[in-house]
């Protein structure tokens, strides 16, 4: 069993900048593969990003590449999402999500997850 606790949302200003971070309960965090998904009003969820076990694969979606930035430590049970230049339509419930890594996990896939959080909102003002 893993429990998720996300922190660090909040209102910011079109190119500003926040930093999530989601604590895990349990003492196999590192067999996990972490990922982060988010939901707007009206709209599904979607996915963000996501980092493997060892934090040595990381992937995002094109909408955020190059302004997120994933990040793990194992030793603090602890995920990262820095959020830079930060849009209005980034504005949603963000979730943090494990699931046991394997070779053959679907990153991409809210599917693939076993555990969420409760989720901290982000608005972003224009």
């Amino acid at each position: 069993q893993v429990q998720l606790v996300e922190s660090g949302g909040g209102l910011v200003q079109t190119g500003g900048s926040l930093r999530l971070s989601c604590a895990a309960s349990g003492r196999t965090f590192s067999s996990y593969a972490m990922g982060w998904f988010r939901q707007a009003p009206g709209k599904e969820r979607e996915f963000v990003a996501a980092i493997s076990w060892s934090g040595a694969f990381t992937v995002y979606a094109d909408s955020v590449k190059g302004r997120f930035t994933i990040s793990r430590d194992n030793a603090k049970n602890t995920q990262y999402l820095q959020m830079n230049s930060l849009k209005p339509e980034n504005t949603a419930v963000y979730y943090c999500a494990a699931g046991i890594d394997h070779s053959k996990f679907r990153y991409h896939s809210y599917l693939d997850y076993d555990y969420w959080g409760q989720g901290t909102q982000v608005t972003v003002s224009s």
